[in-house]
Protein backbone atom coordinates (compact mmCIF):
# COMPACT_ATOMS: atom_id res chain seq x y z
CA UNK A 1 0.00 0.00 0.00
CA UNK A 2 2.68 2.14 1.08
CA UNK A 3 4.34 1.53 -2.74
CA UNK A 4 1.33 2.58 -4.50
CA UNK A 5 0.71 6.00 -2.67
CA UNK A 6 3.98 6.91 -3.11
CA UNK A 7 3.51 5.73 -7.48
CA UNK A 8 0.02 7.87 -7.59
CA UNK A 9 -0.78 11.56 -7.52
CA UNK A 10 -1.56 13.45 -4.63
CA UNK A 11 -4.35 15.53 -4.35
CA UNK A 12 -4.08 18.07 -0.73
CA UNK A 13 -7.22 19.49 0.01
CA UNK A 14 -7.79 22.21 2.82
CA UNK A 15 -10.44 23.05 4.89
CA UNK A 16 -9.61 26.71 5.22
CA UNK A 17 -11.96 28.21 8.13
CA UNK A 18 -11.16 24.80 10.27
CA UNK A 19 -7.61 25.72 10.34
CA UNK A 20 -8.06 29.56 10.27
CA UNK A 21 -10.23 29.12 13.63
CA UNK A 22 -7.74 26.65 15.16
CA UNK A 23 -5.23 29.15 14.61
CA UNK A 24 -6.91 31.85 16.30
CA UNK A 25 -7.66 29.99 19.11
CA UNK A 26 -4.59 28.67 19.37
CA UNK A 27 -3.21 31.72 20.27
CA UNK A 28 -6.48 33.04 21.92
CA UNK A 29 -4.43 33.32 25.72
CA UNK A 30 -1.41 35.26 23.48
CA UNK A 31 -2.02 36.90 20.53
CA UNK A 32 0.26 37.39 18.11
CA UNK A 33 0.06 40.74 16.79
CA UNK A 34 1.44 43.13 14.18
CA UNK A 35 3.44 46.59 14.94
CA UNK A 36 -0.02 48.27 14.17
CA UNK A 37 -1.64 45.71 16.96
CA UNK A 38 -3.58 43.70 14.16
CA UNK A 39 -4.06 40.00 15.56
CA UNK A 40 -2.46 38.01 13.23
CA UNK A 41 -2.55 34.85 14.85
CA UNK A 42 -5.18 33.06 12.40
CA UNK A 43 -2.83 34.52 9.75
CA UNK A 44 0.15 32.81 10.94
CA UNK A 45 -0.95 29.86 12.28
CA UNK A 46 -2.74 28.95 8.89
CA UNK A 47 0.70 29.62 6.77
CA UNK A 48 2.58 27.65 9.55
CA UNK A 49 0.70 24.68 8.86
CA UNK A 50 0.46 25.21 4.96
CA UNK A 51 3.64 25.71 5.06
CA UNK A 52 4.71 22.27 6.99
CA UNK A 53 2.13 20.16 4.75
CA UNK A 54 3.76 21.07 1.67
CA UNK A 55 6.94 20.33 2.77
CA UNK A 56 6.42 17.17 4.03
CA UNK A 57 3.34 16.37 1.58
CA UNK A 58 4.74 17.68 -1.74
CA UNK A 59 1.76 17.08 -3.32
CA UNK A 60 0.89 17.37 -6.57
CA UNK A 61 -2.36 19.51 -6.82
CA UNK A 62 -3.72 21.70 -3.79
CA UNK A 63 -7.22 23.65 -3.09
CA UNK A 64 -7.51 25.48 -0.26
CA UNK A 65 -12.04 25.36 -0.14
CA UNK A 66 -13.39 28.20 2.12
CA UNK A 67 -17.34 27.92 3.33
CA UNK A 68 -19.12 30.05 0.93
CA UNK A 69 -20.09 33.46 2.66
CA UNK A 70 -23.63 33.33 1.79
CA UNK A 71 -26.78 30.86 2.89
CA UNK A 72 -26.27 27.10 2.15
CA UNK A 73 -28.72 24.58 0.84
CA UNK A 74 -29.20 23.34 4.44
CA UNK A 75 -29.80 27.16 5.21
CA UNK A 76 -32.83 26.70 2.97
CA UNK A 77 -34.08 22.85 4.30
CA UNK A 78 -33.94 24.30 8.16
CA UNK A 79 -33.81 27.72 8.07
CA UNK A 80 -32.33 27.54 11.64
CA UNK A 81 -29.44 25.40 10.90
CA UNK A 82 -26.61 26.91 13.03
CA UNK A 83 -28.98 29.54 13.99
CA UNK A 84 -27.21 28.91 17.40
CA UNK A 85 -23.48 28.86 16.45
CA UNK A 86 -21.19 32.22 17.73
CA UNK A 87 -20.62 34.81 15.78
CA UNK A 88 -17.33 34.91 14.07
CA UNK A 89 -14.49 37.04 15.93
CA UNK A 90 -14.04 40.23 13.94
CA UNK A 91 -10.12 39.37 14.04
CA UNK A 92 -11.06 36.53 12.32
CA UNK A 93 -12.76 37.77 9.29
CA UNK A 94 -10.14 40.79 9.38
CA UNK A 95 -7.52 38.14 8.55
CA UNK A 96 -9.66 36.11 5.73
CA UNK A 97 -8.66 38.78 2.78
CA UNK A 98 -4.61 38.61 4.25
CA UNK A 99 -4.58 34.62 3.86
CA UNK A 100 -6.40 34.68 0.62
CA UNK A 101 -3.66 36.90 -0.07
CA UNK A 102 -0.73 34.24 0.93
CA UNK A 103 -2.43 31.51 -0.79
CA UNK A 104 -2.26 33.94 -4.08
CA UNK A 105 1.54 34.65 -3.60
CA UNK A 106 1.75 30.36 -3.02
CA UNK A 107 -0.04 30.35 -6.36
CA UNK A 108 -3.13 27.91 -4.86
CA UNK A 109 -6.19 27.48 -6.31
CA UNK A 110 -9.50 29.38 -3.57
CA UNK A 111 -12.56 27.48 -4.01
CA UNK A 112 -15.74 28.41 -2.76
CA UNK A 113 -18.61 27.25 -4.08
CA UNK A 114 -21.95 28.84 -3.64
CA UNK A 115 -25.10 27.26 -1.64
CA UNK A 116 -22.14 24.73 0.07
CA UNK A 117 -20.42 24.30 2.74
CA UNK A 118 -16.00 23.51 2.66
CA UNK A 119 -17.05 20.11 3.95
CA UNK A 120 -19.41 19.69 1.22
CA UNK A 121 -16.77 20.71 -1.53
CA UNK A 122 -13.96 18.56 0.11
CA UNK A 123 -16.05 15.61 0.60
CA UNK A 124 -17.24 15.97 -3.14
CA UNK A 125 -13.59 16.27 -4.30
CA UNK A 126 -12.12 13.79 -2.28
CA UNK A 127 -14.03 11.06 -3.35
CA UNK A 128 -14.04 11.92 -7.15
CA UNK A 129 -10.33 12.39 -6.94
CA UNK A 130 -9.99 8.75 -5.56
CA UNK A 131 -12.33 7.42 -8.76
CA UNK A 132 -9.69 9.09 -10.51
CA UNK A 133 -6.45 7.43 -9.23
CA UNK A 134 -5.64 10.09 -6.59
CA UNK A 135 -4.82 9.82 -3.27
CA UNK A 136 -6.20 12.15 -1.45
CA UNK A 137 -5.19 14.35 1.47
CA UNK A 138 -8.12 16.46 3.34
CA UNK A 139 -6.25 18.89 6.02
CA UNK A 140 -8.64 19.68 8.39
CA UNK A 141 -8.89 19.41 12.71
CA UNK A 142 -12.69 18.86 11.79
CA UNK A 143 -13.35 15.27 13.00
CA UNK A 144 -16.70 15.04 10.72
CA UNK A 145 -13.83 14.40 7.58
CA UNK A 146 -13.19 10.48 9.19
CA UNK A 147 -16.22 9.33 7.68
CA UNK A 148 -14.66 10.17 4.33
CA UNK A 149 -11.33 8.05 5.20
CA UNK A 150 -10.37 4.99 2.53
CA UNK A 151 -7.54 3.55 1.39
CA UNK A 152 -6.57 6.54 -0.64
CA UNK A 153 -8.05 9.37 1.23
CA UNK A 154 -6.61 10.27 4.36
CA UNK A 155 -7.39 12.94 7.01
CA UNK A 156 -4.42 15.61 7.89
CA UNK A 157 -4.52 16.99 11.37
CA UNK A 158 -2.73 20.36 11.65
CA UNK A 159 0.52 19.92 13.67
CA UNK A 160 -0.08 20.75 17.73
CA UNK A 161 2.46 22.29 20.09
CA UNK A 162 4.06 19.24 20.93
CA UNK A 163 3.16 17.01 18.42
CA UNK A 164 3.55 16.51 14.02
CA UNK A 165 1.03 16.65 11.98
CA UNK A 166 -0.78 13.33 12.51
CA UNK A 167 -2.20 11.24 9.49
CA UNK A 168 -5.34 9.32 10.25
CA UNK A 169 -6.34 6.36 7.54
CA UNK A 170 -8.49 3.63 8.50
CA UNK A 171 -7.32 1.45 10.97
CA UNK A 172 -6.62 4.80 12.61
CA UNK A 173 -10.12 6.31 12.36
CA UNK A 174 -11.68 3.28 13.58
CA UNK A 175 -9.51 2.88 16.54
CA UNK A 176 -10.05 5.96 17.87
CA UNK A 177 -13.77 5.61 17.56
CA UNK A 178 -13.75 1.65 18.58
CA UNK A 179 -15.83 1.25 15.50
CA UNK A 180 -15.41 -0.94 12.03
CA UNK A 181 -15.99 1.30 9.31
CA UNK A 182 -15.03 4.94 9.06
CA UNK A 183 -18.82 4.96 7.72
CA UNK A 184 -20.23 4.72 11.35
CA UNK A 185 -18.18 8.27 11.93
CA UNK A 186 -21.95 9.88 11.16
CA UNK A 187 -23.09 7.46 13.79
CA UNK A 188 -20.95 7.81 16.25
CA UNK A 189 -21.38 12.07 15.46
CA UNK A 190 -25.27 11.50 15.72
CA UNK A 191 -25.19 9.93 19.25
CA UNK A 192 -23.06 12.62 20.75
Amino acid sequence: LKLKFFLMQKMLLLDAYALIFRSYYAFINRPIKNSKGQNTSAIYGFTASLDEVLRKENPDFIAVVFDYPGPTFRNKLFPAYKANRQKTPEDIKISVPYIKRVLEGFNISVLEIEGFEADDVIGTLAKMSEKAGFKVLMMTPDKDYGQLVSDNILMVKPAKKSSDAEILGPAEIMNLYSIQDPLQVTDILALW
